[in-house]
């Protein structure tokens, strides 16, 4: 069995301290219930197969007819969101912030990004113009930078933009974003998929989006939040980084694709936030514990497992005392699905895929060096968190 002496019990420990606090916030951030479906945001009614009304079949309009169509058909339904943030204290002034947004539903619900709504106290949403209407924010999933407002609006000004595909894009396809950079109303910018399955980070705690889209329509500063669509009109990504030192585009824009949002958004509406599929485990990259021989070089050692968790009910086992005080290795994950696993990026990426329900086939190398395929099904698990056992 592979075990760790008592030289090497402290530093498992001060790792283990180190990520108490962020185990217990993973605990709750992946804390479970059923998923149910929501009719809102419902990709079977909202993203047909039909042609977008006034849109004529792109294969047979030249491309500034396209242009002009697309954006007179989508731009009703994109929207300008302002936020005001309040003073917190002496040194803190508060401030106002921009973005974009989509109408996705009849109910007035707008898909835009986390990070445009972030820390406000009060949002507004504006159909062009001057006049503008009060907005309430329904959900935040920093994970993915989405969240969904909810507009008092009369409904005769809610134009629902159709959803397309993510799935099925093309590096080279055209693209067109509408959106409100430096405050300047629904503006057209047109380019094509520069590159598919970008990832990108998000605005909590470094979490990798994975799949992003990079696309060379000039994306800039009030654009996060709008749509990026096809040349059908049908909106494939949520505009929502540029890379660039000075701030402005340079042909370099991200958009979060839009089946992820599919995902997300009925939650957001029923739940205010996403309850993600967990394995119930306390792991640790093997790659950042040098000095601590172990079997492999690669994969997710388990520091411990959450009685009540998926990993408990399968067997998979963590870091064990033994009689004489030495640490005995667990399981350690080394892939999941047949995807390896070298650090928690790769575990979110593959829990962001399943839902409460899934099996999945975990290999793992056990303490006495053997491999194993345990099969783990996610179960819905207690909203009552436990600490980790500090050894």
């Amino acid at each position: 069995m592979y075990r760790i002496s008592a030289r090497q019990i402290l530093a498992v420990a001060l790792l283990s301290a180190l990520f108490a606090a962020v185990g217990v916030a993973c605990f709750d951030h992946w804390g479970a219930r059923l998923q149910q479906p929501t009719a809102a945001f419902n990709s079977d009614d909202n993203a047909t197969t039909a042609n977008v009304a006034g849109i004529t079949d792109p294969s047979v309009a030249t491309d500034e007819q396209n242009n002009i169509e697309v954006f007179r058909a989508i731009s009703p339904g994109v929207v300008s969101i302002n936020t005001t943030r309040q003073a917190r204290g002496f040194f803190d002034a508060g401030g106002r912030g921009a973005g974009s947004g989509s109408v996705i539903d009849e109910q007035g619900h707008v898909l835009t990004n986390f990070h445009v709504i972030e820390g406000a106290d009060d949002v507004s949403v504006s159909f062009g113009g001057d006049k503008s209407y009060p907005a309430r924010v329904v959900g935040r999933d920093p994970d993915t930078d989405l969240a969904v407002l909810q507009v008092n609006a009369p409904r005769d000004v809610l134009k629902v933009v159709p959803l397309g595909d993510s799935d099925r894009l093309t590096v080279g396809q055209k693209v067109l974003a509408i959106g409100n950079p430096f405050g300047l109303d629904r503006t057209l910018t047109t380019g094509v998929i520069s590159g598919l399955q970008r990832p990108i980070v998000s605005q909590r705690m470094g979490r990798i989006i994975e799949g992003a889209i990079q696309t060379d329509a000039s994306i800039n500063p009030g654009n996060s939040g709008g749509p990026l669509l096809d040349s059908q009109g049908r909106m494939i990504g949520i505009n929502s980084q540029i890379l660039s030192p000075a701030g402005g585009s340079v042909g370099v824009g991200f958009a979060v694709p839009v089946n992820i949002a599919k995902r997300v958004v009925p939650q957001l509406i029923r739940d205010g936030r996403v309850i993600r599929p967990k394995l119930g485990i306390y792991p640790r990259a093997v790659s950042d514990l040098r000095g601590i021989r172990l079997p492999v070089s690669e994969g997710l050692l388990i520091l411990q497992v959450d009685p009540s968790g998926s990993a408990a009910a399968a067997g998979l086992r963590g870091l064990e005392e033994s009689t004489d005080g030495d640490l005995i290795v667990g399981d350690i994950i080394t892939a999941i699905d047949g995807e390896k696993m070298a650090d928690q990026n790769d575990l979110y990426k593959i829990l962001d895929k399943h839902q409460f329900g899934d099996v999945l086939q975990v290999e793992v190398v056990r303490s006495n060096g053997q491999r194993a395929t345990v099969p783990v099904r996610l179960l819905p698990e207690s909203q009552q968190q436990r600490r980790p056992v500090r050894r």
